[in-house]
């Protein structure tokens, strides 16, 4: 029994290697990218090319096996991406994995790549919905983000600009209502046909704000172009609230990467980012026990959505993403790296880093705020709480704010 376990865990960890993008232990996992790939863009361009009829009807045959075989790879994929949820939430036990796994979103886009497509064989009045809800195959290009970290970028914008992004569209909702309950109250005894309800003031409003205008429906009534004028100069402003916001997320993550780059260049120290699998050797170890190289050290461990400085107690775990830094020229940087925290009073607090008076041999490799760790560029403004990890070529013992090493 325990052997059929043991087989059952090691095949699960081949199938779980071989659907996770950008595994590329050997060819089965490279083949089943480039497959699963291959499956997606054949998809789609048959959708696509099955909407014109001349088409259709020439190479409705094609069309009907393409969509056949793609969607039930699509469901296969489906399957295994299940029966290895277990090991993509290393932290929960089965039922828990699963469950999490089909209620992400990734999740609910699998399921929804194949299923419209056998569900009007079990409700046949449903089908032209059924239908439409296929379109949700396409947000598997998503899976291909993966590949490539300068795609990887868009998604790290709008995580990072998320809570700025939703005031502004918060903002451009309330302005959307109070703008069609207004031109509603103006034109609707000039236009009845046209402004009949509340509902038409909000088409009306999002196409004026959204600088949309299909002309459709427009004021008739002195007051109500006057009222259109205002409204169309704000929503010029409104939609460069949220295009501003992601403006400066592109310029803040290039400014990251570029600090990031200027540091390894210009101080001989470079950083790798590792991911812990389940049969590394480091997984349940102790950051003591590990026996790093000499001049080599952990930076920051992310754990799920928690950031952790990796003092020696710390244990690692499966799915941990370490960001690893080694100095080049062989210094002894356990000795000069250290951990200082603002408190109220620390004379850093309100400063930008640019403004630090602090030693040329000395700067700062990681800022934790709040859970999340970010790399410092000149302009970041300190505040009460960050913990600074610092690297300091000279001896940093002078440093006396709480080291943690």
């Amino acid at each position: 029994m325990e052997s059929n376990s043991n087989a059952w865990k090691k095949l699960q960890k081949k199938l779980f290697d071989m659907v996770s993008i950008g595994v590329t232990g050997n060819r089965l996992n490279q083949g089943y990218d480039i497959v699963s790939t291959l499956m997606l863009i054949a998809n789609i361009v048959n959708s696509f090319a099955s909407t014109f009829e001349n088409l259709q009807e020439q190479y409705h045959t094609l069309f009907y096996w393409v969509e056949a075989i793609t969607v039930l790879f699509f469901a296969i994929d489906y399957i295994l991406r299940v029966l290895t949820a277990e090991l993509l939430y290393p932290g929960e036990d089965r039922p828990a994995a699963v469950r999490r796994y089909m209620t992400s979103g990734y999740g609910i886009i699998d399921l929804l790549s194949f299923l419209p497509y056998y569900l009007p064989a079990f409700f046949p009045a449903g089908a032209s919905v059924f239908r439409m809800f296929r379109v949700i195959r396409i947000f598997r290009l998503f899976r291909i983000n993966a590949y490539y970290d300068s795609l990887n970028v868009i998604t790290n914008v709008i995580k990072g600009k998320k809570t700025q992004l939703l005031a502004s569209i918060f903002i451009i909702v309330m302005l959307i209502l109070a703008s069609s309950l207004c031109m509603y109250s103006v034109e609707h005894a000039a236009q009845p046909d046209v402004f009949k309800n509340g509902f038409s003031g909000i088409w009306w409003a999002t196409s004026t704000l959204l600088t949309v205008g299909y002309g459709d429906i427009y004021p008739v009534t002195v007051m109500g172009q006057l009222l259109g004028i205002v409204i169309t100069f704000l929503g010029v402003g409104m939609v460069a609230i949220p295009t501003g916001i992601l403006s400066a997320g592109f310029v803040e993550e290039y400014q990251k990467a570029k600090t990031l780059a200027d540091v390894e260049a210009q101080n001989g120290i470079h950083f790798i980012e590792v991911v812990m699998r389940a049969n590394d050797s480091w997984v349940g170890r102790r950051i003591n026990e590990l026996g790093m190289p000499h001049g080599s050290l952990i930076a920051i461990i992310t754990r799920g959505s928690e950031t952790i400085i990796p003092y020696g107690e710390v244990k690692i775990l499966e799915g941990d993403k370490l960001i690893i830094c080694a100095d080049s020229a062989g210094e002894g940087m356990f000795e000069n790296l250290t951990e200082i925290v603002l408190h109220e009073h620390h004379p850093w607090n309100g400063q930008m880093i640019k403004e630090l008076d602090i030693s040329r041999q000395t700067f700062i490799v990681l800022i934790v705020r709040g859970g999340k760790w970010d790399l410092p560029t000149g302009n970041y403004m300190l505040e009460e709480g960050d913990r600074l990890l610092i690297y300091s070529k000279e001896r940093i013992d002078r440093y006396k704010y709480e080291p943690r090493f």
